[in-house]
């Protein structure tokens, strides 16, 4: 009697096969901040800083967001 194989390991490759719409989403954290009309003006000014110093945060908070919605979009239910 021959031993049963073993499972093949979860890859990247098998992982990666969600085509999901969510995933779009994932682009609006790149792409805006590369908008340099975001980025034209001194003023308006939050705490004394200048518009992009306060900017690299608020882009950090959209990033994580974006990443948080679409991760809850997207987990297979039924998995932890």
């Amino acid at each position: 009697m021959a031993a049963p194989e073993p499972e093949a390991p979860t890859t990247a490759r098998s992982r990666a096969k969600d085509h999901s719409p969510w995933n779009w989403l994932l682009f609006i954290p790149i792409v805006v901040p590369l908008i340099p009309a975001f980025f034209n003006a001194d003023s308006p000014r939050l705490f004394g800083f200048p518009r992009f110093y306060w900017l690299q945060l608020a882009w950090i908070i959209l990033g994580v967001a974006t990443t948080t919605l679409v991760y809850q979009m997207t987990k297979k239910r039924g998995e932890h």
